[in-house]
């Protein structure tokens, strides 16, 4: 008989990781793979392949990007209520597989089918192993932080790989390859999770464990059929850009109404005070989202026809480095932006989670400034600079570094043990929201091209650049200014 482990063993671990961690890295990594496959692949697709005008693209791409990040609020919530971690992440795989198997098929016909299923297997996958790494520490386990640190880079190396095979195998060999790929990964990752799901013991396992078998079991198939169910509407929605805004629109109204209900339900002033700078940060992320998810939409389409394919001294093609660039540079910089904290941390010079918030978009602003004088480096090919653009991407990603590890390790800290799920999930949404939006401002820019020459797109998405710049330092200076009253929102959270 095997011995069971308990939640106190895999908490009280020796050295710096729990190793259950590096078994949720090495999932987390090839699911990340699968969807930054995707990602970097759609708008490059839909206009190269199924020949959509690019401001049509973008407003999908941004759509398609959107119900991703809903469908991981609601997975998040059957996974919380019902499902449990472990069976959510394993329905959502299979479905995810599927998804891109069919589209490897026959790419032109079954894309958006292959897309839907996507987006639903993605929305029950995502949001339970992020969770779950939260559960291998003690409420106060200094840890913590290293260890969503870890998981971050196991993320981006997925990221980074993703970016770069799917792109590569679609332009250079085929589009069947290309999606092929992120199935075989995807099928990886769920036998890795079959392996060692018996070393979570207890992590994850269904919230309903104590009820009876039946009532579970009738629980559980109505979630699966259910799912299912939604396929046509998803569908409908992705293919008309329309429908997918008053269905977000809802779902947003929804989502406040419900998150201001738990939030009144409350008693305890302080808790109250909490979830309201939980919040902040929420929204804070919204608009973070807005500016800088540029990458698959517009910035990817950017990089199709307008940059040079040197950077430094190697060939490379642009859109490889559009898709992977900011991978790579959150594995070389991630752990030195952590270095560098507890560097001022120990001289007690470490600016705190609000300021380091307004910092990312002082720096997102940075990034697109660079974006945007991609325009004054043009060689006689009418191209502009690869270089510029890897630089434009460097500062950005430095800007994501402030917020997007902290951001996740806040929301906990700030929300009560029951309201986790809910939590994250807006979290989640509040980055669907900031893709839709993202679509939506990329669609602007390909719309603002009145002219058909390379020269006359490059100054439309340029000015683009250059709006979103000035957005996010706007929002950088306000949050900066407005950090003592967040501060105080906050109690005791540091």
């Amino acid at each position: 008989m095997e011995h069971n482990i308990t939640l106190e063993e895999i908490q009280n671990f020796k050295g710096k990781y729990p190793k259950q961690l590096w078994y949720l890295f090495l999932v987390e990594m090839w699911e990340r793979f699968c969807f930054y496959g995707m990602r970097g692949v759609l708008a490059f697709f839909m206009v190269d392949q199924l020949g959509l005008l690019e401001g049509k693209a973008n407003l999908q791409y941004g759509a398609i990007q959107a119900f991703v990040y809903a469908f991981t609020f609601i997975g998040g919530i059957f996974a919380d209520k019902i499902l449990g971690f472990k069976k959510s992440l394993l329905f959502g795989g299979i479905i995810m597989i599927l998804g891109n198997l069919l589209i490897a098929a026959s790419p032109h016909d079954f894309f958006y089918y292959g897309i839907t299923l996507s987006i639903i297997g993605t929305g029950f996958f995502k949001p339970n192993v992020s969770s779950m790494v939260g559960e291998l520490y003690h409420e106060n386990d200094g840890r913590r932080d290293a260890g969503y640190g870890l998981f971050y880079a196991g993320i981006n190396i997925g990221g980074m790989l993703g970016g770069a095979i799917p792109i590569y195998l679609g332009k250079n060999y085929s589009w069947s390859l290309c999606f092929l790929s992120s199935a075989v990964v995807m099928i990886i990752g769920v036998i890795t999770f079959l392996l060692t799901k018996k070393y979570l013991a207890p992590i994850g396992n269904s919230p309903l464990e104590n009820a009876k078998p039946e009532k579970r079991k009738k629980y559980e198939i109505a979630v699966y059929i259910g799912s299912f169910l939604v396929i046509p509407f998803v569908y409908i929605m992705v293919i008309n850009t329309d429908y997918t805004d008053y269905f977000m629109y809802t779902i947003g109204v929804i989502a406040v109404g419900y998150f201001l209900y738990e939030l009144f339900k409350i008693e305890d002033r302080k808790q109250q005070y909490k979830l309201a700078a939980a919040f902040i940060f929420i929204f804070g992320y919204f608009m973070f989202m807005a500016i800088s998810e540029q990458s698959g939409g517009s910035l990817s389409l950017f990089a199709k026809d307008n940059l040079s394919n040197k950077l430094l001294f190697f060939n490379i093609d642009p859109n490889v480095v559009n898709n992977s660039i900011n991978s790579m540079y959150v594995i070389i910089f991630s752990p030195l932006v952590g270095l560098l904290w507890i560097f001022m941390y120990k001289r007690k010079i470490e600016p705190n989670t609000v300021i380091k918030f307004g910092l990312s978009f002082v720096l997102l602003a940075a990034g697109f400034f660079i974006f945007y004088s991609a325009r004054f480096f043009i060689d006689p090919k009418g191209l502009s600079s690869l270089n510029v653009f890897a630089l434009g991407y460097l500062i950005y990603t430095l800007g994501e570094l402030c917020i997007g590890p902290i951001g996740m390790s806040v929301i906990t800290k700030l929300s009560p043990k029951r309201l986790f799920g809910m939590m994250m999930g807006l979290w989640f949404l509040s980055s669907a929201f900031g893709q839709l939006a993202a679509g939506k401002l990329g669609s602007e820019m390909s719309n603002s091209n009145t002219g058909t020459t390379l020269m006359s797109k490059l100054i439309a998405y340029t000015d683009g650049y250059y709006q979103l710049a000035v957005y996010s330092l706007v929002a950088g200076v306000v949050l900066i200014v407005t950090t003592p009253l967040i501060k105080k929102l906050m109690q005791e959270v540091k």
